[in-house]
């Protein structure tokens, strides 16, 4: 398979989710990284359309494969962008910008220092944080940290002679309470430098211990019964918690350690690894293992962990893992993190994992449609252990208006598939009033006393539009009257008409299942699609008694009379007033002399 082809089956399976995307040349590296609130339509947008600017035109030509991770939040995206460019420096991430570089944020060397951005790295002794791929989170911190601390943005030299000889006047900044007016001693230097302190370690991703202090102080003022000045570090404490949310990927405090996910199914397992080096996330891979025999899951994650770090040459000794794998390196700390960061980053592994098992049974059911029947029906037997797959699958339902126009269905479905030329309509005969379990008994005789007078093959599986009372019914006609062997289940929807549970046995019992699982959406399916089936039937039949005319009590006036009467006179009462000529030449005169001595007897 050449690359394009390569690239075009990458982009059909990958996730509508936030993540990051690495383009690949051929010689295996990176080229690009690029961010994306949505995956498969970013990376797409690249190769569905030319580009009207010439460098995105030359990248997309170079590009030979491509890589993602996902994360959970477009914010995490960003930064882990930002890791990952500064990390592997690619190309065509400097010629896309225009040749700009990125911005950081600066803690100058100076008295009573400053916190700005910046795009020239002087060294003088300043503190440089970033460069940040993107304006926006850089902006978001830096509004933080001055909505946090009241810190100076004058370029004034403040040595302490000047301050002392009065050479300074407070601005409007510290009218408005966003600084402390240090230039005329109306703060301490200790105190000043204790805000940079802090804003240290927002900057180095110890956000979480400023915020243990605030909360610390918060408590003490409440315990003073300083409310006010309680309710301000609440404020603040808040601002800092929703900035941790939205744009922490990893915390700092994390230095060299690897971080490996696992997931299998029946035929293959599959191993991830997330690379975290001092807070940041630099690699992520992902492979996979066609299981035999006798392989436990401890031995694959085993083989997955040795192969990974070859390839990526790691030579991390902390190790995180979903469970403890079969390892003979002594040298090797495995940990299985239950909260906090660790866990977090474990659980990011997790979901990079799963989302590839996903992007590969997507490319495969691309190539081979009969795989996801065979997926799906192969889980529905396990879920009720069935003795044979169900194939055949036969879905009833009834509908009606308080007990007028009652009406059936039976939806066929074969192979997973709906087979609407075996799709069956009923009228109810037998039953009077409002009695659904009475109707639902009568489709079911007739439907299956059919069958078995023209001696075709029976369903694999009942299934039920309802609950308890409705299986029961069924298996009244199916098990006791006409002694056959078919399982039978059962499906229930929730306040909102939607399908809620999946029942199954006598007496029946719920069946768990993911709202997600592609099991359940299936079921979901067999039932929107009968209760679409007899709703329309039921419809159509009410329709036609509401529009029910004298004329069809008419003998010997069929549809095609009825209509040109109704056609010429508009309405019954202008048919019934018209003279014997006039119908004549409209209907002839034999159905003129039917209708006309009809008419005169009423």
């Amino acid at each position: 398979m050449d690359s394009s082809a390569r690239i075009k089956q990458l982009i059909s399976s990958l996730p509508e989710l936030p993540g990051v995307y690495q383009y690949f040349n051929a010689a295996g590296k990176i080229i690009y990284v690029g961010k994306a609130k949505n995956l498969k339509k970013r990376v797409s947008s690249y190769f569905n359309k030319t580009s009207e600017s010439v460098k995105t035109n030359i990248l997309v030509r170079q590009i030979a494969d491509l890589k993602y991770i996902v994360v959970n939040s477009e914010n995490e995206a960003l930064l882990l962008e930002n890791n990952l460019i500064k990390q592997y420096q690619p190309r065509y991430n400097v010629l896309l910008k225009d040749g700009k570089s990125y911005p950081s944020i600066c803690i100058t060397r100076e008295r009573f220092p400053r916190v700005f951005k910046t795009r020239n790295i002087v060294r003088n002794g300043s503190e440089y944080f970033g460069p940040y791929s993107s304006n926006y989170t850089l902006n978001l911190l830096l509004d933080i940290i001055h909505e946090l601390y009241p810190l100076r943005t004058c370029n004034l030299s403040l040595t302490k002679e000047s301050i002392e000889r009065g050479k300074f006047q407070v601005c409007l900044k510290y009218h408005i309470h966003k600084c402390n007016g240090v230039c005329e001693a109306k703060e301490s230097e200790e105190e000043y430098m204790t805000y940079i302190n802090e804003v240290r370690q927002i900057l180095r991703g110890n956000a979480h211990e400023i915020s243990k202090l605030l909360f610390d102080e918060m408590q003490q003022l409440a315990a003073k019964l300083r409310f006010e000045e309680a309710q301000k570090v609440k404020e603040k404490l808040d601002l800092i918690e929703d900035f941790r949310s939205k744009t922490v990927v990893v915390n700092m405090a994390v230095r060299q350690i690897d971080v490996y996910g696992y997931i299998d199914d029946e035929e293959n397992a599959y191993v991830s690894i997330l690379r975290v080096n001092n807070g940041s996330i630099v690699q992520g891979q992902t492979i996979e293992y066609k299981k035999r025999l006798n392989d436990s899951k401890e031995e694959l994650l085993a083989f997955g962990i040795l192969e990974l770090s070859q390839q990526l040459c790691s030579n991390s000794k902390n190790i995180i893992v979903p469970f403890l794998p079969e390892m003979f390196d002594d040298s090797l700390q495995f940990h299985i993190p239950q909260r906090g960061d660790q866990k977090k980053l474990l659980d990011l592994a997790m979901q990079n994992v799963k989302q590839y098992k996903l992007d590969r049974l997507k490319q495969a059911e691309k190539l081979n449609p009969d795989q996801r029947m065979m997926r799906i029906l192969g889980s529905l037997q396990k879920l009720l252990q069935l003795k044979e797959m169900p194939l055949h699958i036969e879905c009833f339902d009834n509908s009606n208006l308080s007990g007028s126009n009652a009406v059936a269905a039976c939806v066929v479905f074969r192979k997973a598939k709906p087979c609407k030329k075996e799709y069956r309509r009923f009228t109810i005969k037998t039953v009077d009033g409002v009695d659904d379990y009475a109707s639902m008994k009568e489709v079911v005789r007739r439907r299956y006393l059919r069958m078995q007078e023209e001696n075709t093959s029976f369903p694999n599986l009942i299934i039920a539009d309802g609950g308890v009372g409705q299986m029961e019914a069924i298996r009244q006609i199916v098990e006791d009257e006409l002694h056959l062997n078919i399982p039978i289940a059962g499906l229930v929807k929730n306040d909102k008409h939607r399908t809620n549970e999946l029942l199954f046995g006598f007496p029946p019992q719920s069946i768990g299942l993911k709202v997600t699982d592609d099991t359940f959406k299936f079921l979901a399916q067999v039932q929107d699609e009968v209760h679409r089936f007899a709703i329309a039937f039921h419809r159509k039949k009410r329709s036609k008694s509401q529009i029910k005319s004298e004329l069809d009590e008419v003998k010997g006036i069929g549809e095609q009379s009825k209509n040109l009467l109704i056609k010429h006179f508009k309405s019954l009462k202008r048919a019934k007033e018209a003279d014997f000529i006039e119908l004549e030449n409209l209907l002839g005169k034999h159905k003129a002399n039917i209708l006309y001595e009809h008419f005169r007897a009423k």
